[in-house]
């Protein structure tokens, strides 16, 4: 069971308007996501339906979401309705409730450090995509876990944490080249990555976040492509 089955309701809340998600991890994915008119994409650890629902704005022909907690499911339901296909899904499994090859772009924003197989989601990754296709992918900054965590930078582990008002979770915390590897053996490539600065939106509503993430970063994104 998903660790954010416990608090599925109060993240909702949180992330609708947060800083970390609606200032920074968002507006950074999905400019690199790029245009979706007219495109099949699939969201892994889709949570609450933020990005599903951006994804229908923005017009994806077809929008697709998973998630492993099943009342995550719900509140992507309530949000979106009947436009998305849901499913309640361990990534840490393959999908093969998924054809090959029929997706455009695939959204992964802050799961694949909650995974304890990430290489299994990366690889369904692949073989659900076009050859054209991309993938998006946002976590940690292996960075930001050193500095909270500490000891080795290079340690590649599994660790326990309390984030926010009392969310117990379980996270990956792994170097940059082990995830660089990971997406090596699932058969991508980098074709660009970002180290997210604050929205201009974040100045305004969050200004000693914004204060800090203009210094140090939080998260990282890339844009994968098949290689």
């Amino acid at each position: 069971m998903s660790d954010y089955e416990a608090f599925a309701d109060q993240f909702a809340a949180h992330a609708e308007g947060s800083a970390f998600n609606a200032h920074y991890d968002r507006p950074a994915v999905l400019a690199l996501l790029g245009p979706v008119t007219g495109l099949r994409v699939l969201d892994v650890g889709c949570g609450p339906g933020l990005y599903l629902e951006e994804l229908l704005r923005r017009g994806a022909a077809k929008v697709i979401g998973s998630d492993a907690s099943q009342r995550m499911v719900e509140l992507a339901r309530a949000r979106v309705g009947e436009n998305a296909e849901l499913r309640v899904h361990d990534l840490n499994e393959p999908m093969p409730w998924m054809s090959t090859g029929s997706g455009e772009r695939v959204v992964m924003a802050l799961t694949i450090h909650h995974l304890e197989r990430p290489r299994v989601a990366l690889h369904e990754a692949h073989r659900v995509l076009t050859a054209d296709g991309r993938i998006v992918i946002s976590t940690v900054h292996p960075i930001s876990d050193w500095m909270q965590l500490g000891g080795s930078y290079f340690a590649d582990e599994i660790v326990e944490d309390t984030w926010n008002v009392g969310w117990d979770v379980r996270f990956r915390r792994a170097p940059l080249e082990a995830l660089v590897a990971d997406f090596k053996a699932a058969g991508f490539v980098i074709e660009d990555l970002v180290e997210p600065r604050p929205a201009p939106s974040m100045a305004a509503a969050f200004p000693d976040v914004a204060e800090r993430l203009e210094r140090e970063p939080a998260f990282i994104a890339f844009r994968l492509r098949k290689a």
